[in-house]
């Protein structure tokens, strides 16, 4: 059977099976299954990831989709076990329905997740430690209060910082190599009402402003800058969206005002539609896509969302097939890049990557940046500090040419941030060379020898870690 990532579509890979689990003794069995055949075993969820980390060529693929109970929210606590193959939509309902009997201020949410596509499990938004767009807050494992795995021996086994923390800190953004994530419990944070604020910016000025912002209260902002190359405000200019909460503080605040924990209808919003239009508009006229962009959001500073459904986004899969036939070229998709500098390095990052971006006529459709405060919990940390982060989307045709120019431009760019100071995040492609690999990633060596120590015989080995890991910790000696 032939699989594939869903975004770039750039790992097919032809795997023996397709298994569904749907209880913790199934996922036992499938191991158990691949230790007798000498088989490698990987596991998927909404298959976002884009290096392959999901994927075992000729090895068995388990579907973590059946996965699927939501457990009730311990409201006392802000607590609430989910099954590793829930994705965040069907999550942020159940939680509204189990908390629909609760005052508006009482009631509990996610506080965050990746942006721009929801279709995530949380097994493997946890296996890749995603963020979101939070202007304070940790990667995603600050917000897993334990987990229950099923390790390469078959052993079903609970998680946390007190449990073997050894090991729960290696399967936080561990990419499925220690071990099969059946259920998370995941930290929520109250359920508040916040208000855009928007105003345009630029690289220059962001640091600062985040700075204020996040004294003055707010949660959650990033820029999303200008991505025509012919502009001077290339990745420079942009539009800075904030989000600030309008209640006292919410679940037990006893200041707390019902009004200020409703969310008017019939707010300026764009239709998927809409979205369509300025997806194709970034492909073959991005200054016009910018103006409709920025006008638009400018226009709805001052309106009110929820915390937890600002940060759902809708994804159409198969998207640029549309705009391949638009355009007229060769199959085509965005890849991702995301790099990471301290964020006084910001501003002059920027404009070097827009340099570069510009020399070798690179194709940007979309870009962000967001800030992150450093990763404490996992043991191969992408934040090792608080960082700026900007996330790239580039054009990739799926020709020789087009794969190489794509993989030349990513490496050229982590250089820029390895140069100062920063890092990159491994989930996107595997077009990093060893040394970049392995000076972004210092602990990479270790993560392997104690891989090795829980998995001996490599039965959780995806193609990207035997691939693209083992040979560069090997080049090292």
């Amino acid at each position: 059977m032939l699989v594939d990532d869903v975004h770039s579509a750039l790992n097919a890979t032809r795997v023996r099976e397709v298994l569904r689990p749907r209880t913790e003794q199934d996922v036992a069995a499938a191991l158990a299954r691949a230790r007798a055949g000498g088989l490698r075993l990987t596991a998927a969820g909404g298959r976002h990831a884009m290096g392959g980390q999901q994927f075992a060529t000729d090895g068995l693929l388990l579907d973590a989709s059946g996965l699927d109970a939501v457990g009730p929210v311990d409201v006392a606590r802000g607590l609430v076990e989910v099954g590793a193959g829930v994705q965040w939509p069907r999550l942020v309902t159940a939680l509204a329905a189990q908390q629909a009997h609760l005052p508006r201020s009482r009631r509990w949410g996610v506080r965050q997740k990746q942006t721009g596509a929801d279709r995530f499990s949380l097994g493997g938004s946890v296996s890749v430690n995603a963020h979101g767009r939070g202007l304070a807050m940790a990667p995603l494992a600050a917000d897993v209060e334990s987990v229950r795995v099923v390790l390469p021996d078959g052993r079903a086994t609970h998680l946390s910082r007190e449990h073997e923390p050894h090991l729960f800190r290696a399967v936080l953004g561990g990419y499925g190599l220690f071990g099969v994530l059946t259920s998370v419990v995941l930290r929520l944070a109250p359920r508040r009402v916040l208000q855009r604020d928007v105003v345009l910016s630029t690289t220059e000025q962001l640091a600062a402003q985040v700075a204020e912002r996040v004294a003055s209260g707010y949660l959650y902002g990033d820029l999303q800058p200008a991505v025509d190359p012919a502009s001077t405000g290339f990745l420079r200019e942009g539009v800075f969206s904030c989000y600030r909460p309008l209640d006292a503080g919410g679940t037990g605040g006893q200041d707390d005002d019902e009004s200020a924990h409703v969310v008017p209808e019939g707010q300026l919003a764009l239709s998927r539609g809409d979205w369509a239009e300025l997806l194709e508009l970034a492909h073959r006229d991005k200054a016009t896509a910018f103006d409709r962009y920025a006008r638009h959001y400018l226009a709805t500073s001052g309106q009110r969302y929820w915390s937890d459904t600002h940060q759902l986004a809708d994804y159409e899969d198969g998207y640029h097939r549309r705009i391949d036939a638009a355009l007229g070229g060769p199959p085509a998709s965005e890849v991702i890049g995301e790099l990471y500098v301290p964020p006084a390095e910001l501003a002059g990052f920027t404009r070097a990557v827009a340099d570069d971006l510009r020399e070798h006529a690179v194709d940007v459709v979309y870009g962000t940046v967001r800030f992150v405060e450093a990763d404490v919990d996992t043991a191969l940390p992408w934040a090792r500090r608080r960082s700026a982060c900007l996330v790239l989307n580039i054009h990739t045709e799926h020709t020789p040419a087009g794969t190489a120019k794509s993989a030349a431009a990513f490496q050229r760019l982590i250089d820029l941030a390895l140069d100062r100071g920063g890092s990159y995040f491994l989930t996107y492609h595997r077009w990093a060379r060893p040394d970049q690999l392995l000076r972004a990633y210092p602990e990479l060596p270790d993560v392997v020898a104690h891989q090795h120590e829980v998995d001996p015989h490599g039965v959780l080995h995806s193609d990207w870690y035997r691939e693209h890991v083992l040979p560069a910790v090997a080049s090292a000696g």
